[in-house]
């Protein structure tokens, strides 16, 4: 099998490197280089506007027919856009010239279920055996919700969306089980029907809200102690909305403990070529 020589990155600190800083406008080809080159490993909300972004799940062959079966199961937090063949960093469907080992702002790398590692390059972890998953994600729609005049509180402040784990359990599969998590942003009472509405056109990147209002119906105790993300700032009118969260497969890893198991960082995503309108099913 051919190997790609990797481009290594050595910083490990989650700041902006330098002056240039990615944005609405730019293409996911210069999104990815400056992810690439250590410009920018920050959180990708409100970047490369029109374009889908992806959560990451790269696993050792011997237990990725097992995800991809509880991908399958689990559609809404687990939606697939892409899948490599082993021992490629290439997404051929969803960005052919990128690179999963460097094109992720930060990766978080478990072992036996337990966080060892938040690199932004996997140099050190990629083998020959690694499967890359990429699933929806639900920053894609938020371009969407902003362009029909819905504030999107963390985009506004550039911090992290807020996401939690849920009493809900996820249907197993093989060696995969564990609680969905989801994402949850305020929205005014007078908008949730369009927030639904204009979400549920996307499935391929979570699709239309889990749950409105109580979060307590989903176990979450506290909403300004997320369990991943930044808590957020609720206007006077404003009403939680949660959508499944493709930090699910991270919950998962700590209830099902694979040897091996790298993600994205919470909301440092793979920001992919794919148009959102593309995955729009009406």
């Amino acid at each position: 099998m051919t190997t790609i020589s990797p481009l290594t990155r050595t910083s490990s600190d989650p700041v902006l490197i330098d002056e240039r800083r990615p944005g609405a406008s730019s293409s996911p080809s210069e999104v990815r280089s400056l992810v690439r080159h250590g410009h920018w490993t920050g959180v990708t909300a409100g970047l490369a506007e029109g374009f889908a972004q992806a959560n990451l799940v790269i696993l050792p062959r011997e237990v990725a027919y097992d995800f991809l079966l509880f991908c399958q199961r689990n559609p809404k937090p687990c939606p697939l856009l892409d899948v490599t063949d082993p021992g490629s960093p290439r997404p051929a469907f969803a960005a052919p010239d990128a690179d999963l080992r460097t094109d992720v702002p930060r990766y978080h790398v478990y072992r036996d279920g337990q966080l060892v590692d938040t690199p932004i390059d996997l140099s050190a972890y990629w083998t020959d055996s690694m499967v890359g998953f990429l699933l929806g994600c639900s920053f894609t729609f938020e371009h969407e919700l902003i362009r029909a005049g819905i504030r999107m509180r963390h985009v506004e402040r550039c911090c992290n969306v807020a996401m939690y784990r849920t009493s809900v359990a996820c249907r197993p599969a093989g060696i995969f089980a564990g609680p969905l998590v989801v994402s949850m942003r305020p929205i005014p009472a007078s908008r949730v029907s369009d927030a639904v509405s204009i979400s549920a056109r996307f499935p391929a990147v979570h699709g239309a809200p889990v749950h409105i209002g109580r979060p307590q119906a989903l176990g979450i105790k506290d909403l300004s102690r997320p369990d991943w993300g930044d808590a957020q700032e609720f206007g006077e009118d404003d009403v939680p909305v949660f959508w499944a969260c493709g930090v699910t497969p991270q919950a998962v890893a700590l209830e099902a403990k694979p040897p091996l198991m790298i993600t994205h960082a919470p909301g440092h995503m793979f920001v992919t070529d794919i148009p959102i309108r593309s995955l729009a099913s009406f």
